[in-house]
């Protein structure tokens, strides 16, 4: 493939990816500002959607001034069917933060899957006196310490879709999903009241 060509269509991967991501997060944001009736979650979820429509934008731009051939027109449309699905997902999520902003009640229904529920969704800030500073997230293993998975990670005025390789920071917002009972032991370990097992 002649440098000309990859170098169009590694941006178009680039932004794809990106708007993957960003959908994924919100989704899981969504979901998690409805199980823990967060206002703030929700919130997030309504700013990360006019982001979305941003990037879909661009996305479908950068796809269209690609300088295809009449012959490729058949795989960036599919490319562009790509962005759309992830803009449905992306509209879907905020939907669901919706509920949550426009201060509904949850449906009996949910409100008893809740309850029921062996998984829950927790938020946690890591402190200063935490084990988990500076270490990666596949290093601290939270899943194997703690039965949580973190679903996305809070930076200051940015969130984060969690990577193996990230290293977490004194002030990090986490937002685990997993079995109630681990929700105690990830809340001392972002605490600093407990320690990483070597």
């Amino acid at each position: 493939m002649a440098p000309k060509v990859q170098k169009p269509f590694a941006k178009i991967v680039k932004e794809l990816v990106e708007l993957k991501d960003t959908s994924e997060l919100m989704m899981d944001l969504a979901y998690s500002s409805l199980l823990l009736s967060s206002r703030e979650l929700a919130e997030e979820v309504e700013a990360l959607e006019e982001r979305m429509d941003n990037l879909h934008t661009e996305f479908e731009l950068l796809v269209l001034a690609s300088g295809f051939k009449s012959e490729e027109s058949k795989d960036f449309l599919g490319l562009i069917r790509l962005g759309v699905a992830t803009e449905n997902i992306a509209d879907a999520a905020a939907e669901i933060a919706r509920v949550v902003l426009r201060g509904l009640e949850p449906h009996p229904i949910l409100k008893d899957m809740i309850k029921e529920a062996e998984e829950t969704v927790t938020r946690v800030q890591v402190s200063r006196k935490s084990s988990l500073i500076g270490k990666s997230l596949r290093n601290v293993k939270l899943p194997e310490e703690t039965g949580m998975w973190v679903l996305a990670i809070r930076r200051g005025k940015k969130w984060i879709r969690p990577k193996p390789n990230l290293t977490l920071k004194a002030g990090d917002f986490l937002i685990a999903s997993g079995y109630a009972e681990g929700k105690e032991d990830l809340d001392k370990l972002a605490s600093g009241e407990n320690t990483l097992s070597e």
